[in-house]
């Protein structure tokens, strides 16, 4: 795929332990929400189309995290943007879609998961998530996450928690966890995409590069020696630099990734504002009616 295969190995652009945990992910949920499902108090059946949005989602999660735009992802910050722009804002809800709320429901009756249940008040959600976004593009930040490989992994894995109590409040899988009123979500998508408009907008009209990890030589194998086997220094005399593998020179890189990210993240929530306006419409046009229908059976009974 995009000629990788030419320069990496097999394992390089298809992680075999994520693609191993990726699997075993669907066939557990699968066994959950099938043979298993009469454990489950209450439990209902799941229908086809929840259980695609699931796997869409974790198969979309391993292509971008353990698959070819990883490895591109180290080489053009346009392909970061869409890695964290695919993790972070599309692969969330439609996790959280997928898994029914009887599922969810057992996973959180615990009593100090109950005790945690402030932490998904709205503001706290998008302010978290949008600064640890925003945090994580600010160069010298990015440039120290990229090049230590816990640090690496524990922001990543922060950020996904994050994007998950980010989403709860507009998804609601499980009605007794704070949720809101369908014109507060349409306020909070709004908010969400305003909090984030600063990160992208720094990256898309900044004049110079930022990130080392794509124009110094030595900073890009560092960081490209997590991702690919073998010897760092070997990228060095093999490609000379990131520059090899770029269709773009370092600031149009970065201003498309910016504008990708940008543009993901507008139509997603564009759609969910879409959806929950029509949600809300159709929920206040049948409560008129049945205010006119109460209405007139008082008058009839009058009459």
């Amino acid at each position: 795929m995009f000629g990788l295969e030419s320069f990496f190995s097999f394992s390089d652009l298809w992680s075999p332990l994520m693609l191993i945990a990726t699997v075993l992910i669907i066939i557990l949920y699968l066994g959950l929400t099938g043979p298993f499902r009469q454990r489950f108090a209450d439990s209902t059946p799941v229908p086809p189309f929840r259980k695609g949005l699931f796997i869409i989602g974790v198969l979309l999660l391993y292509f971008v995290q353990g698959g070819p735009v990883n490895v591109l992802s180290h080489m053009m910050f346009t392909f970061h943007m869409i890695m964290m722009s695919i993790s972070y804002i599309i692969v969330p809800p439609l996790l959280m879609l997928g898994i029914p709320s009887w599922l969810w429901r057992f996973m959180l009756d615990r009593a100090f998961v109950k005790k945690l249940n402030w932490l998904m008040h709205p503001i706290l959600t998008a302010v978290l998530f949008n600064t640890l976004f925003s945090l994580y593009h600010v160069p010298a930040v990015h440039d120290y996450v990229m090049l230590n490989y816990d640090v690496h992994i524990l922001y990543y894995i922060a950020l996904f928690i994050a994007s998950m109590m980010m989403w709860w409040p507009v998804v609601s899988p499980v009605p007794e966890w704070p949720g809101i009123t369908h014109v507060k979500k349409m306020g909070y998508i709004f908010l969400n995409g305003v909090l984030i408009t600063p990160a992208c907008a720094l990256i898309i009209f900044a004049g110079d590069p930022l990130y080392s990890t794509y124009t110094d030589p030595d900073t890009w194998a560092l960081a490209m020696g997590y991702c690919v086997a073998g010897d760092p220094s070997q990228l060095i005399s093999s490609f000379g630099g990131p520059e090899f593998f770029n269709w773009f020179d370092p600031v149009e890189d970065q201003q498309l990734g910016g504008i990708v990210m940008k543009l993901i993240q507008e139509t997603m929530y564009g759609a969910i504002l879409a959806y929950v306006f029509s949600q809300w419409f159709r929920k206040e046009g049948k409560d008129d009616d049945d205010v006119v229908e109460s209405t007139l059976d008082g008058h009839w009974k009058q009459a």
